[in-house]
């Protein structure tokens, strides 16, 4: 039962790898089942031949029986929990934390910052060294340079895509958007009297509202006032008053939701699908956001949209926080469902609601010993040391912004490699699915499949082909 088990699921990994156009993963498979195919057969017939009814072939059945079972336990069973991560942002906390001002971010210096301007002067006096290179920065151009430099002339259909996203989200960062006030046909309804819901019942419409139109995770959190900016930085519509003002924490709860990143096109990295389909996600979480935000505004209840062109507050704190998942090794939130392959959008609002808690699905272990996305980032910038560090009073990897962000607008796309060979990032294919499941609870399994993953996909994966629609070469 066992081995065929096994030869099962060495076929649905060879076809899984097909699916997910992975040649080196394909090729390993194939020969995986071979053998397993193989090893099932010779035990058909021994068992057919009798040799299994006495002497050392009742010890080889019973030895082999005894080995697969207590493998199988130490497989399956639950190892013992990260508490750290069972208490969310609160567990990764470990000195003093300053809240951060957005204004040093280095999109916000490079996107915001107008050389020759009263902000520009006022920023640069106060951080000197960074002047020299945000300047060399902005030669390159925009955010990401010359939007698909690496792919051109080939990739300008997708840039062309890439922008439509783009507008969309500037579309939806003015104030009476983001921060919405009831429709008028409820205006002076609500203004008398809320909608009155349980915080129950609010949580479970807030979450079914989200992923009805288009949410794949939603968690609800207590707002911690850490992780609320300190001061605007990022100005979009010319507002620039509100340039270094300061942010206040005026919100209770935090609803954050994440959107799943297509594999086919996080597969290409980093060529220019990865920034289209990176837009188009942040698009979509700006959709989710503001609409979400409008739902709990037209209830009575202040509430206000956080996405690509209006951030409040660091998403992925607030997400790990909602129980969307854990911090990893490469700056983005690990998710059980799609490992770091998502976007995040979220809603601050006073709207009182039942609030989820931090999970832990063993992604710091994980990280710990996986290191790929450090191995293969082409700057650097992700940090191999074994463990996290102490940054601002937070126990984590810290990437280094400056070079990532500086080789995005080398190429003029978001990168996404290390989002891209992530183990946690396969497609949800079954075998996928059944490994997820065995890594998030078992510290054994985890030792293991790291180790396949670089059998089967390689140490430094390589780019896979993109859909022909998003063709690049």
């Amino acid at each position: 039962m066992t081995l065929t088990v096994q030869a099962g699921i060495g076929m649905a990994f060879f076809i899984s790898s097909i699916y997910e156009k992975e040649a080196r993963a394909a090729i390993v498979g194939f020969f995986q089942f071979l053998v397993m195919g193989a090893v099932l057969a010779v035990f058909v017939v021994l068992a057919l031949s009798g040799f299994f009814h006495a002497g050392w072939g009742r010890f080889v059945l019973i030895a082999g029986t005894l080995g697969a079972g207590i493998a199988a336990f130490l497989l399956v069973r639950k190892t013992e929990p990260n508490q750290r991560a069972l208490q969310g942002s609160e567990g990764l906390i470990t000195g003093p934390v300053s809240r951060v001002d957005e204004r040093t971010h280095v999109f916000a210096r490079n996107r915001s910052l107008r050389p020759g301007s009263p902000e520009y002067a006022a920023y640069y006096r106060e951080h000197p060294a960074q002047e020299a290179f945000d300047a060399e920065r902005r030669k390159k151009g925009g955010p990401v340079g010359k939007p698909g430099s690496i792919d051109r002339p080939h990739g300008d259909a997708l840039v062309a895509m890439t922008l439509a996203g783009q507008k969309m989200c500037e579309y939806l960062s003015v104030p009476e958007i983001y921060e919405p006030e009831p429709h008028v046909a409820l205006k002076e309804k609500v203004k008398e009297h809320k909608t009155e819901l349980t915080p129950r019942e609010a949580a479970e419409r807030v979450k079914g509202y989200a992923g009805h139109i288009g949410a794949d995770l939603v968690g609800i959190t207590e707002l911690n006032p850490l992780w609320v900016y300190s001061h605007r930085g990022e100005i979009f519509h010319q507002n620039w008053e509100d340039w270094g003002k300061e942010i206040s924490a005026a919100h209770r709860y935090a609803i954050v939701m994440a959107e799943e990143m297509d594999f086919e096109l996080i597969g290409p990295a980093p060529h220019t699908p990865t920034v289209l389909e990176s837009m188009q996600v942040y698009a979509k979480g700006a959709y989710i956001a503001t609409q979400v935000a409008a739902f709990i505004a037209n209830l009575g209840y202040a509430a206000t949209a956080n996405h690509l062109r209006h951030y409040d507050a660091i998403l992925p704190a607030l997400a790990v926080d909602a129980g969307l998942g854990e911090l990893g090794r490469l700056g983005y939130v690990m998710t059980k469902d799609f490992g770091p392959r998502v976007r995040l959008s979220a809603v601050l609002t006073d709207l009182p609601m039942e609030t989820d808690n931090p999970v832990d699905i063993g992604a710091l272990d994980f990280c710990r010993q996986c290191k790929k996305c450090s191995r293969c980032c082409p700057t650097q910038s992700i940090p191999g040391d074994e463990n996290p560090t102490e940054h601002n009073g937070i126990s984590r990897w810290k990437l280094n912004a400056e070079t990532c962000f500086d080789y995005w607008g080398k190429i003029g796309t978001d990168c996404d490699v290390c989002m891209k060979v992530c183990p946690w990032s396969h497609a949800r294919t079954f075998p996928h699915r059944l490994i997820v499941w065995l890594v998030s609870r078992n510290k054994y399994a985890r030792r293991i499949f790291l180790v396949m993953d670089d059998i089967f996909y390689g140490k430094k994966p390589r780019s896979r082909p993109a859909p022909r629609w998003a063709r690049y070469g």
